[in-house]
């Protein structure tokens, strides 16, 4: 009896663990090929009157700033400076959804990565993992931190 039960947790094992590396071997694959499309992703957004286009790669970065001469007509730099921030950041936001969107296809959407992605916030993703490493984010005087004397 006992001998049954143990081939039948080995088979489980063994049939949790081709899928474990089946997984694993799609997500491999597909490494090089979602580094390309990061590496070639530029996403762009335009001010409402269409005089300011902004195009950013897939970290926000800007990539490009375009400004269309109409914006010499009424200059105004206060104007013109506040359009450029929010056609940037509107960009920015549209290129964190497509790199969203892309590492979708290959990470777990619960994983500590694709927070960090959707959110923009590195420190809330490691947080995550606070309680489990038993990490005092008080202090850091046991670890020679900034409190150590």
């Amino acid at each position: 009896m006992t001998r049954t039960s143990d081939r039948d947790a080995n088979r489980a094992l063994q049939e949790r663990f081709a899928q474990v590396y089946d997984e694993y071997t799609r997500m491999r694959s597909g490494l090089d090929e979602m580094q390309q499309r990061l590496a070639r992703l530029q996403v762009s957004a335009s001010s409402d009157d269409g005089t300011v286009t902004a195009v950013v790669g897939p970290r926000g970065h800007l990539v490009r700033l375009e400004l269309d001469p109409k914006i010499y007509r009424e200059p105004d730099a206060v104007v013109l400076a506040s359009q450029i921030t929010e056609t940037v950041h509107r960009a920015t936001a549209k290129a964190a959804d497509e790199t969203s969107a892309l590492l979708g296809a290959y990470l777990p959407a619960d994983s500590a990565a694709m927070s960090m992605i959707r959110n923009n916030d590195l420190g809330a993703a490691l947080k995550r993992y606070d309680g489990e490493l038993a990490v005092d984010t008080d202090t850091d005087d046991e670890r020679g931190g900034r409190d150590a004397r």
